[in-house]
């Protein structure tokens, strides 16, 4: 069994050592690099030597081979870097044509992806199962593109579970630890989760999502926790990816510096440094451009640079979000015994410092940063997962004050599934002679929520957050297709006036969204349990 926590700046892939039964991680050659101190890692790079409308027959150089053979560094559009961001969202700009086609950031992180388990494969060509992580904040759209991409490899079975549940499960929690937040801060999102690992034996019901064939049963006493019950979720696309551009952006102002595959990779640079010394300097030349560039920056410079930024306001929003969620369930902040840092920005020492703000020392552990969560992953087939909801869902409506589409929530974040009531709602015609009725459901954010724009800036991939000020969340269409929409046939025709049909909506045990409709004219049932989604 072997686990992918695939993310914005690296990649890490966990086996279960047949011997041993432990978990540990695992390299390939050319795609990985080792860095003093921390576990074999994938960086999340790709270059497209040859692109093509099927992923499966571009040519592609992915890992750490882009930086030996110093790719990383050049202007082409054929590099990327950071495109899991892009992958399951609304793209602002665009991608530049290759070859004749022009490439999605799902076929990009698709080739990624590919050449990671083909590695996989080669070194193993019977491996059958496979975990994968998933921000806590994903959308349907990222889940479903990761499922096609592994059918495409025609993988036996494979599993999801969110970054955040899989990193408290990879730490070896003592019985003391009863309660545990996890704050997973990597390069392109940030995900805090308050979770409560149980030991003891019981049979609680939850979250699983996966397709292929079944696992076999495993039986291993004193493996980990059996079960983990999630309480609270936070989580938005904020990540080290950003702290980079941050830091490009203040020796723009300071130096005229130009924003560059170059000058990200020489803040990045910087960044990794201020971890362990408070004052770095990164230098570069081309010997063919005579372009030369000398950053220096403090660690007092750079804690400035986070906080003008709205760094430290944006993590004080995600943990009380996390704490709201947990006082309803009378569990207050002195109640978390257990605070676990996890992903590469979680190693910044004002982050360190902020969790020491708010949380005694002795509670805070960040020694796995790296490897916690491909190698929690794997625990899966061991633990029961109760969990719930963590977006709302609606319908979208036509405002007429606003002039505008807005939605309408029918389902609330934080709902326990399976339901044990349905949730109704009336529809009537809005027109005479009506043929049908149309719904469209999206997965709705929170109208907080900051958006991601990911698009090209000249020649430079770029990706950057922008905060929606308007108070209607934000929603991702769900059924907004030909065909998907239409959810009942009217005959008789429909007449505005009065409510024509009944809708209830009903989330099963594998979170999937089903929907019955009746026609309260003809007392016909027109949709009886009808999967409409599987939620997240």
């Amino acid at each position: 069994m072997y686990a992918i926590d695939f993310g914005t700046s690296n990649t890490v892939v966990a086996k279960r050592n047949t011997a041993t039964q432990q978990p540990e991680t695992i390299s390939f050659p050319g795609l990985w690099t080792q860095q003093k101190g921390n576990p074999p890692l994938i960086p999340s790079l790709l270059y497209v030597e040859k692109m093509a409308a099927d992923a499966q027959r571009a040519q592609t150089i992915a890992g750490q081979l882009v930086r030996d053979r110093g790719l990383d560094i050049t202007t082409n559009p054929r590099f990327f870097r950071n495109f899991k961001r892009g992958i399951g969202t609304s793209v602002q700009g665009f991608i530049p044509e290759l070859d004749g086609h022009i490439p999605s950031f799902e076929q990009i992180g698709s080739c990624f992806l590919r050449q990671v388990i083909g590695e996989l494969k080669a070194q193993d060509p019977n491996f059958k199962e496979l975990v994968l992580t998933v921000p806590v904040d994903s959308f349907e759209a990222y889940r479903l593109w990761l499922e096609g991409v592994c059918q495409s490899l025609n993988i036996g079975q494979v599993r999801l579970l969110d970054e955040p549940t899989a990193a408290a499960l990879g730490y070896q929690l003592t019985a003391q630890e009863r309660t545990v937040l996890v704050v997973d801060f990597g390069g392109g999102t940030l995900d805090l989760s308050l979770i409560q690992p149980q030991m003891a034996e019981q049979k609680p019901t939850g979250f699983q999502l996966n397709w292929g064939r079944k696992a076999a049963a495993r039986s291993q006493p004193n493996a980990g926790p059996k079960a983990v019950r999630v309480l609270a979720k936070s989580g938005e696309n904020l990540g080290g990816a950003d702290i980079d551009r941050w830091i490009v952006d203040h020796f723009a102002q300071s130096q005229s510096l130009p924003l560059t595959a170059i000058t990200l990779r020489l803040a990045e640079k910087l960044k990794i440094s201020l971890s362990q010394a408070t004052e770095a300097t990164e230098a570069y030349f081309d010997e063919e451009t005579l372009d030369s560039y000398e950053l220096s920056l403090t660690r007092d410079r750079f804690e400035q640079i986070l906080a003008e930024q709205g760094f430290f306001d944006r993590l004080d929003r995600r943990l009380d979000q996390v704490l709201q969620q947990a006082q309803r369930k009378d569990i207050l902040i002195d109640n978390i015994d257990a605070v676990l840092l996890v992903g590469g920005s979680a190693q910044i020492p004002a982050v360190q410092s902020w969790a020491a703000r708010h949380f005694k020392a002795e509670k805070i552990r960040g020694d796995r940063p790296f490897e916690a969560v491909a190698q929690g992953a794997l625990c899966l087939a061991d633990t029961t997962l109760q969990d719930f909801l963590y977006h709302s869902y609606g319908i979208r409506y036509w405002d007429r004050r606003r002039d505008a589409h807005s939605w309408h929530p029918i389902i609330q974040q934080g709902q326990p599934y399976p339901t044990v009531e349905p949730v109704e709602i009336f529809l009537g015609a809005s027109s005479e002679s009506q043929p049908s009725i149309e719904l469209i459901l999206g997965e709705l954010a929170p109208a907080a929520a900051a958006r991601t724009e990911v698009y090209f800036e000249g020649d430079q991939l770029v990706t950057r957050q922008a905060s929606a000020e308007s108070k209607t969340p934000l929603a991702v269409p769900l059924n907004d297709r030909e065909g998907a929409r239409t959810i009942a046939k009217l005959s008789p025709l429909g007449f505005p006036g009065s409510d024509r049909i009944r809708i209830l909506f009903s989330i099963d045990a594998d979170r999937f969204l089903r929907m019955t409709v009746e026609d309260l004219l003809t007392t016909e049932t027109l949709l009886q349990d009808q999967v409409v989604v599987q939620l997240s």
